[in-house]
């Protein structure tokens, strides 16, 4: 999951080095090309966007330049395109929309009916901010229970049930961890939120069209306080289930390294589990007896047309007619397997990875994760908030007290 970063970075660090490496100028007989086409992506997708860059190029002779940009993608474009210096499209998470629109630096987006409902129908309402369509969806993401079958065989169907097995493996010596599920210092408001509404907490309400309302902050109501007080019960005073030593760094290599039999995780750990040699099942997030289902996060990574862009027709011709084709969306899936959001290109990598219908299914229910500029608000104090509890700090007043930083926040 991409980190959430919203701090304004100088417009120096902006000066990517190699682009002439990055892709190669196209050729058409001899004449120059009449345009570039600048696009922003992280290192994987960068390298699986390149020879389709290349082919739309030399097609429509343009130069495409694809830049990776390493760190801090949405603070470095935001910044960029306020400038005047940033690329014609940026490929992100669709949790950024809100905080993108607000800035003014993506357009809305055109696409036929019939391209809509060539996506998986949550892709699209991820994509879908104040009634307008802003991206072009190409992959979907959300939490599982990743579980170890050689030291849990069956599926848990509680989370007691996981903690039962767990605490029976770790006092026959067989483990160090009940789970793993990263905590840390500052807490993990993603991670922890299919638990957090299993046991009938949540962030925002919503509206009746749907959407979410930053008006109707949940974090203190009592419904969610009483979903942390069972959250604080698997915590460090409690079952000892969560810890604050599992974090962001070491919660996957705690299970490639047989210390635990559960991991709840995503689709970008599958491939440190194979390197691994660990046999492996992928199942929904276990509930509470008794309580909700587990709710996790739905993500979505999409491309968007910059508001300031120089090639702004050719940007809209690319992400909208271009990006809309199976064969980039597969190719983008094999450089960082997660189910395309295309459902063309869905149903080819299904045959060729039995774990795509398996991420489908955890992540049925789930909720669309909110991309409305208040949750920038709610990541840093929910967190610490939940990090805090699970060391036993007090839950009401912990509760209060980050939620009044976001209130705070929201309000200014």
């Amino acid at each position: 999951m991409p980190l959430r970063a919203f701090g304004v970075l100088a417009v120096a660090a902006l000066a990517l080095t190699a682009c002439s490496d990055d892709t190669k100028t196209p050729e058409a007989g001899n004449t120059a090309p009449k345009a570039t086409l600048a696009i922003w992506a992280d290192d994987q997708r960068a390298a699986a966007l390149k020879p389709f860059a290349e082919q739309f190029g030399k097609a429509n002779n343009v130069d495409v330049q694809v830049q990776a940009v390493s760190k801090d993608l949405q603070t470095n474009f935001v910044t960029a395109a306020q400038s005047g210096k940033g690329p014609d499209i940026v490929v992100g998470a669709h949790d950024w929309i809100g905080n993108l629109v607000q800035n003014g630096t993506i357009d809305p987006i055109q696409l036929a009916d019939s391209q809509k409902s060539a996506f998986a129908e949550v892709a699209m309402k991820a994509v879908t901010f104040n009634g307008q369509v802003y991206g072009v969806p190409y992959a979907i993401e959300n939490l599982a229970l990743i579980r170890n079958t050689d030291l849990a065989p069956n599926a848990p169907a509680s989370i007691e049930d996981l903690v039962a097995t767990g605490k029976a493996l770790k006092d026959g010596g067989k483990v160090t961890n009940i789970m793993s599920l990263q905590v840390g210092q500052n807490g993990d408001a993603y991670h922890v939120y299919p638990l957090f509404t299993s046991a009938g907490g949540y962030l925002f309400g919503t509206k009746p069209n749907g959407d979410y309302d930053p008006a109707d902050l949940g974090v203190n109501k009592p419904q969610s306080v009483e979903a942390f007080k069972k959250i604080a019960a698997l915590g460090e005073k409690g079952s000892g289930a969560l810890t604050r030593s599992v974090n962001s760094d070491n919660a996957i290599p705690t299970f490639t390294g047989g210390k635990t039999p559960f991991l709840i995780s995503g689709p970008w750990a599958v491939a440190d589990i194979k390197k691994a040699g660990i046999k492996y099942d992928i199942t929904p997030v276990p509930g509470f007896a008794g309580g909700k289902a587990a709710q996790p996060f739905v993500g979505v990574q999409a491309f968007y047309v910059a508001s300031k862009g120089k090639s702004k027709a050719l940007a809209n011709e690319f992400i909208t007619n271009y990006l809309t084709k199976p064969e980039l969306q597969v190719a983008l899936y094999q450089a960082n397997p997660r189910p395309p959001a295309l459902i063309a290109a869905m149903d080819q990598v299904k045959g060729t990875d039995p774990d795509i219908e398996k991420w489908l299914a955890a992540g049925k229910g789930g909720a669309v994760l909110p991309a409305i500029p208040a949750m920038a608000a709610v990541w840093d104090p929910f967190g610490k908030a939940e990090s805090a509890i699970v060391g036993g700090a007090d839950v009401p007043s912990t509760l209060a007290g980050a939620s009044k930083t976001i209130t705070d926040a929201i309000s200014k």
